[in-house]
């Protein structure tokens, strides 16, 4: 089955940190370029960061610039997010995705929350 499942979001501290992962399965991993988007409350979908299949390029939104972090592992078939500096705008449900056959492939999301 094909399937991308996100875990470590939660509620932190404003100023605080999580990571982030997403665990792929059912397809080449290795082969994908994959992608960060999260979604809050009342608002649509926000694309943020990006990583190419090899890892060595990968881009932000202005928004995450230099708090976030993105990188995988394609030996583990998992993608991580860093996030520091964390502020409260940053709550929202986190997604990752790719393309798969051009469709796109969502987990369920994981939620994070910034909050004192």
């Amino acid at each position: 089955e094909v399937q991308l499942v996100e875990s470590g979001g939660g509620l932190v501290q404003p100023g605080g940190s999580l990571r982030l992962s997403c665990a792929a399965s059912g397809f080449t991993f290795g082969s994908n370029a994959m992608r960060w988007v999260r979604q809050a409350p009342g608002k649509g979908p926000e694309w943020f960061s990006s990583i190419s299949n090899s890892g060595t390029n990968t881009d932000y939104a202005d928004s995450v610039k230099g708090r976030f972090t993105i990188s995988r592992d394609n030996a583990k078939n998992t993608m991580y997010l860093q996030m520091n500096s964390l502020k409260p705008e940053d709550t929202a449900v986190y997604y990752c995705a790719t393309y798969i056959w051009s469709s796109l492939l969502r987990g369920q999301g994981t939620q994070v929350t910034v909050s004192s």
